[in-house]
């Protein structure tokens, strides 16, 4: 099978291809962004218990399945037709469904707990009003889970984006915020950061493990080991410095 398609998948479930729209598990050289984002939405899972949850923009469906371990309900929202048809049939347990949908204009006034939108806000035309319509989902008390990468850490330096065709913005924090602050009266920024041994493999690429390894030809076998061993426990959520992060996470109320 191809590197660059899902593999081992249940009986009859679609393998979903890797195009760059989505990160998706179960394709060992993506481990690095699924489990860059799995961080965020088991973050979150953590303080929807109980809650009803739209989870817009779910694609692959796994960001949902996390959710629903805790949640009382959770739809999970997708426009791509494939996407949500192999979310579908691979995630099945009580209080998760998929439907297929659009970001825009999907659900009613006043519904949903929580909403959680992330890793999309940078793919759409008219960002504002996506969390304006996300804002009236909301029952009493409720809060919006918004997640982008920080294009300081992501694009070129001095770049205004990186290369990533789906992208149409890419933001700095104090644009982010503005943008949450734009729909939303209550806004906390939080970044997201490596730990463990992505924290280790920084400060080595700091010392010049880039031509050690090279040098020692050890470059296929040991990233062929240490891609795959990442987990979610190599990322860590806080408030600060947000210039240096690598995603920035917004709670909105």
């Amino acid at each position: 099978m191809n590197a660059y398609v899902q593999q081992n998948q249940p009986p009859g479930v679609p393998p979903l291809e890797l195009t760059g729209e989505r990160t998706l598990p179960d394709v060992p050289t993506e481990n690095y962004w699924y489990r860059r984002h799995l961080a965020v939405y088991e973050w979150i899972a953590a303080r929807a218990a109980g809650a009803r949850v739209l989870d817009m923009a779910c694609g692959e469906g796994y960001g949902s399945a996390v959710l629903a371990r805790s949640a009382a309900q959770v739809i999970g929202v997708d426009g791509n037709p494939e996407a949500h048809e192999h979310a579908r049939l691979k995630y099945t347990r009580p209080g998760l469904s998929f439907e297929w949908g659009a970001v825009e204009t999907y659900g009613e006034p006043g519904s949903f707990d929580v909403v959680v939108f992330l890793q999309t806000i940078e793919h759409v035309t008219d960002p504002s009003a996506v969390l304006r319509h996300f804002r009236s989902l909301l029952a009493p008390g409720g809060v919006t889970y918004v997640s982008t990468p920080n294009v300081l850490t992501l694009a070129p330096p001095g770049a205004a984006k990186s290369d990533n065709p789906w992208h149409l913005r890419e933001y700095r924090a104090e644009e982010f915020t503005a943008l949450c602050e734009s729909a939303f009266a209550h806004v906390q920024m939080l970044g997201l950061f490596h730990a463990g041994k992505l924290r280790a493999h920084e400060i080595a690429l700091r010392l010049g493990w880039d031509r050690l390894h090279a040098g020692l030809r050890i470059t296929k076998p040991f990233y062929g080991w240490f891609t795959p061993a990442i987990s979610t426990r190599d990322f860590t959520l806080r408030a600060a410095p947000l210039t240096h992060a690598l995603d920035f996470v917004a709670l909105c109320a």
